[in-house]
């Protein structure tokens, strides 16, 4: 199941940044290089912050060729969708959700620490697509109202319980997966958010001065 999600979060994000190339009307060299930036940015970001190197892709030559890949699918087939925007969300929401349990599955691997093993889901799963948005010059993830990073936040946690707690990996991926993909949906669908920072206006400095 693990290495299901890893190859299908790779592809997945691979394919929203050859589709994000699709819209700045780039050559094949820029398709490519969106794939792949975003098919294994934040698996990189991973690696290195748990010192795992080389990493995973230089290990394994299999996730760039599978960038290249589906960066040249897309390529030549972007044009045959003309809701490309919507389907980049959706896709992405899947690699998300693939990637925020992989990235923690790796983190508590290599460290037996469910904190650190959350913090790697994040972010693996929104790295990627934090570098595609800001080459793109596309509202970032980061920017967005909707749920999303804490969708990856809520998947990695998911799976990170049910592992600590003895369940089968097989029942703790599929649960961090509906759970990261169920929350980032809903946001697409419905337009989800948690509660924001509202202003308020703060102390009058004549009163704090006057309290001391």
């Amino acid at each position: 199941m693990l290495y299901i999600l890893d190859y299908a979060g790779v592809v997945v994000f691979a394919a929203t940044g050859a589709l994000a190339a699709s819209r700045k009307q780039l050559d094949i060299i820029g398709f490519l290089f969106f794939a792949a930036l975003t098919g294994v940015g934040g698996g990189t970001l991973r690696d290195l912050v748990l010192g795992r190197t080389p990493v995973f892709w230089v290990i394994d030559p299999a996730y760039i060729l599978a960038c290249v890949a589906t960066g040249v699918v897309v390529f030549f087939a972007a044009h045959l969708v003309e809701w490309r925007y919507r389907l980049l969300l959706w896709l992405d929401a899947v690699g998300l959700a693939a990637y925020s349990v992989m990235g923690a599955a790796i983190g508590l691997a290599s460290t037996s620490s469910a904190s650190i093993a959350i913090v790697t889901g994040v972010l693996t799963a929104t790295c990627g697509g934090i570098l595609r948005d800001t080459l793109a010059d596309e509202a970032s993830v980061l920017l967005r109202s909707e749920v999303y990073i804490s969708a990856a936040l809520a998947g990695a946690g998911a799976f990170t319980l049910l592992e600590v707690l003895g369940m089968p990996s097989l029942a703790s991926s599929a649960a961090g997966f509906v759970v990261a993909f169920g929350l980032r949906g809903g946001g697409i669908r419905y337009g989800w958010t948690i509660p924001r920072y509202r202003p308020r206006a703060g102390r009058d400095p004549e009163d704090a001065i006057g309290k001391r």
